[in-house]
C-alpha cells in the first residue's frame, strides 16, 4: 500500500508541476507579447518627436545668436586661458635665465614652446566649436533629409578641425 500511496503522490505532483509549467510559459508568452507592443509603441513615440522638423525664421535667427554668443565667450576663455598659461611659462623661462642655468633654461624654453602650442590648439577647437553651434542652430531651418546632411557636414567640419588641432601640437 505504501508503493501505492508513494506513486499517487509523485503522480499528483508532476500533475501539479505541468500546470505550474504551462502556466509560467503562458505567463512568458504574454510578457513577451506586451514587451513587443511596448517596445513597438515606444518606437513609434521615438519616430515621431525625432522628426527633423524646422524650425521658424525667427526661431533660428534666435538660436544662432544665442550660439554665436556662447561661441565668443568660450573662445574669449580659450584665449584667456591662454594667455595665462603661456605668462606663467614665460615666467619659468625668466626665472631660469637669470638661474643661469643653461640646461633650465633649454628645457623652460621647451616647456613654453610646448604651453603656447597647446593653447593655439585649444582656441583654433574653441573657434571650431563655436562654428559648429552655429552651423547647427542654421541648420534648423531646414527639413528631413537636408537637416540631417548640413548637421552631418558641421559634425564633420569640426571632426576636421579638431584632428587638424591634435597633429598641430
Amino acid at each position: 500500500m505504501r508503493t501505492t500511496e508513494r506513486a499517487d503522490k509523485a503522480e499528483r505532483e508532476e500533475r501539479t508541476s505541468r500546470r505550474r509549467r504551462a502556466l509560467i510559459s503562458h505567463s512568458h508568452k504574454d510578457l513577451r507579447m506586451h514587451l513587443k507592443a511596448l517596445c513597438a509603441l515606444a518606437a513609434a513615440a521615438f519616430a515621431l518627436t525625432a522628426c527633423n522638423k524646422s524650425e521658424t525664421p525667427a526661431e533660428v535667427q534666435h538660436d544662432v545668436a544665442t550660439a554665436q554668443a556662447e561661441g565668443q565667450r568660450d573662445v574669449a576663455d580659450a584665449r584667456s586661458d591662454a594667455k595665462e598659461a603661456n605668462a606663467d611659462a614665460d615666467k619659468n623661462v625668466a626665472d631660469a635665465i637669470a638661474d643661469h642655468d643653461a640646461d633650465d633654461v633649454a628645457e623652460q624654453a621647451h616647456d613654453a614652446n610646448e604651453t603656447a602650442d597647446k593653447g593655439k590648439s585649444k582656441i583654433m577647437i574653441a573657434q571650431a566649436e563655436a562654428a559648429h553651434k552655429v552651423a547647427v542652430e542654421k541648420c534648423e531651418a531646414l527639413t528631413d533629409a537636408s537637416q540631417k546632411e548640413c548637421k552631418d557636414d558641421a559634425d564633420t567640419t569640426l571632426d576636421q578641425v579638431k584632428e587638424a588641432a591634435k597633429t598641430s601640437r
